[in-house]
């Protein structure tokens, strides 16, 4: 059995880079037809109110097409990934036969994580980067302070997430650390230890949860005071159009909707770096060792 010199993001790409880049363009694609729906639906308000149907034909042209490709591209991803995830659980099967069942139960359902990320979450952060650009370069065209709105916003946003990083990285190690106990834990101690060891996964998530929580209520609002503003800025276009006030606050709040994916991402990577840390440990360096996260 070929086994990963180590095991990455890029090392599980390279076991089925074709089938991945196929997939990708899929997704690009799907992404493209997504960012035009509120452009398409401005027209088709303007066409309707000027008695023309073919901008409503165009916007249910684009809509069918996002439909055909979504199903496609679901079916094709299932298929795809299935088999890295197999193929994965293989070699780290093999790798870590020596390991104490309750290290290599963990550490074989983390290692999903990482091929659940590139089906799952990758075409997401896809989506937040194209329309990210979409919407800035669209609401250019309105006007130019639309736009540094949502560039502020940004900013400020990678600016909070940028502030707890480090604390992330530390809960999720910890959460980690006392996942690996849990089959050994289930197995071989009593009924009093195992309640303990519940209670320390229990403290873990709260604290991280907590954490999410005053993360991404500064981010949104953030992100809620961009909105408004722009808004706020509409008043400022001359000759402006109900279809183009639409487009401009769908955007805007499209923007919302696609930028909180950023620290959504950094936070999953900084979870599946410290995976990727456990999966690439010796085997001879494991132990059983129980672990308390009181403070």
């Amino acid at each position: 059995m070929k086994l990963l010199n180590k095991i990455s993001f890029a090392a599980i790409i390279r076991t089925n880079p074709v089938k991945i880049l196929v997939t990708w363009t899929i997704v690009i694609l799907e992404n493209i037809l997504l960012i035009l729906l509120p452009l398409f639906i401005g027209y088709a308000i303007d066409g309707v109110l000027d008695q023309s149907l073919a901008p409503l034909f165009w916007f249910a042209l684009v809509l069918v097409a996002l439909v055909v490709i979504s199903v496609i591209r679901r079916f094709y991803d299932t298929r795809v990934f299935g088999d890295i995830r197999v193929k994965l659980a293989e070699m780290l099967a093999f790798k870590f036969r020596a390991a104490p069942v309750s290290v290599k139960d963990a550490r074989l359902t983390m290692s999903r994580e990482l091929v659940d990320f590139l089906e799952n979450d990758l075409p997401g952060v896809f989506t937040a980067v194209i329309q990210l650009i979409a919407t800035v370069v669209i609401l250019v065209s309105f006007h130019l302070y639309l736009a540094y709105s949502v560039i502020l916003a940004a900013g400020l946003m990678c600016l909070i997430y940028a502030m707890f990083h480090d604390r992330f990285s530390v809960l999720n190690s910890k959460l980690n650390d006392q996942l690996e106990q849990q089959v050994w834990v289930l197995s071989h101690r009593p009924l009093g230890a195992i309640s303990a060891h519940f209670e320390r996964l229990k403290r873990c998530e709260i604290r991280l949860s907590d954490t999410e929580a005053w993360v991404y209520g500064l981010i949104f609002l953030v992100l809620f005071a961009a909105v408004l503003s722009n808004l706020w800025m509409v008043q400022l276009l001359p000759d402006i159009s109900v279809g183009q006030v639409f487009s401009i606050v769908t955007y805007s709040l499209e923007f919302v909707d696609t930028a909180i994916m950023l620290p959504v991402t950094l936070q999953t990577l900084s979870r599946l770096s410290e995976i990727s840390q456990r999966l690439n440990q010796p085997v001879g360096s494991i132990t059983h060792t129980e672990v308390t996260h009181d403070a």
